[in-house]
């Protein structure tokens, strides 16, 4: 891990600096995110984390969501959108070659009567998210903004905690267990930056943004897209089992909300690390061994 170490650093300091404003370099500016995943990307290689192909696999996600947006025709843009869609689930997935992700917990039990829980540092799904985040999602632009975000986001962090694990207790999934293991940072860290960023940037701030454009004639467009966002984020999870994914379809209509809310990324991934944060901390985790 030692060698691979730098590649998720400097992806981390990617992640973080797409809100800070481009660097200057003679007449043009350079998105500092993009110097911090050109580092990233070195290290993976130099580490083993990375191999060329899986660097071809990055550079053509990150064409194609700059395409996205700026390319002439409105046909061509849809073309590469749908580029962009599949190659972010395949890497998202693990289904793309190149790729050496670290082990960092294996097979812990957090909860006594818990399922055994497995961690990775996944590299593929974060530049996923750190792709997205930076090309094709709507954030927040001033700490003024910021704080409107937060407070609009309030009410629906707290719904969505509540019914989430409200029906998961009910539905024997998990079992109230508060605690506070050695873990809980490496947890929150990776968790927040190399799966909660990805997921959102991906089903709110690529699908449900784009559903909603596509519905915007409609009145109730908007709430279509909520509906069908949450609805593929629990499609998603059903290889965890029926009531899981009928949980992440709860949880999603959470995300989604807070994003039509606000229009704003920063909302959507509030709310997903809320969730998981208080999941982790205060009931079983990841679930009881019979209970999805």
């Amino acid at each position: 891990m030692t060698l691979q170490f730098p590649a998720f650093l400097f992806l981390a300091l990617a992640l973080c600096s797409v809100w800070v404003r481009p660097v200057p370099m003679g007449r043009r500016a350079a998105p500092l995110w993009l110097l911090f995943f050109v580092m990233a990307m070195a290290w993976g290689l130099v580490g083993g984390v990375l191999d060329p192909v899986a660097i071809s696999a990055l550079v053509v996600l990150g064409g194609s969501a700059y395409a996205c947006i700026h390319a002439p025709q409105r046909w061509l843009r849809a073309i590469y959108g749908v580029l962009v869609g599949v190659l972010a689930l395949a890497l998202a997935m693990h289904k793309l070659p190149g790729f050496s992700n670290p082990l960092l917990l294996d097979r812990v039990v957090l909860s006594d009567g818990a399922a055994a829980f497995t961690l990775y540092a996944n590299f593929d799904k974060g530049a996923v998210g750190l792709v997205l985040l930076a090309l094709l999602c709507q954030r927040v632009g001033s700490w003024a903004e910021l704080r409107e975000v937060l407070r609009r986001t309030a009410p629906v962090l707290l719904l969505t905690v509540v019914a989430t694990l409200g029906f998961a207790l009910l539905a024997g999934v998990v079992g109230i267990d508060i605690k506070l293991p050695q873990q809980t940072l490496l947890f929150l860290a990776v968790n927040l930056l190399f799966t909660v960023v990805a997921e959102e940037a991906f089903f709110r701030g690529f699908v449900q943004a784009r559903l909603a454009c596509a519905l915007g004639r409609f009145r109730w467009g908007p709430w279509l897209a909520v509906a069908l966002s949450a609805l593929l984020f629990g499609v998603a999870h059903l290889g965890g089992g029926v009531r899981y994914g009928i949980l992440a379809g709860i949880a999603g209509l959470g995300y989604a909300w807070a994003y039509q809310r606000t229009q704003r990324i920063e909302a959507a991934i509030l709310v997903h690390i809320a969730l998981n944060a208080v999941h982790f901390i205060g009931f079983t985790y990841p679930a009881r061994l019979h209970g999805v």
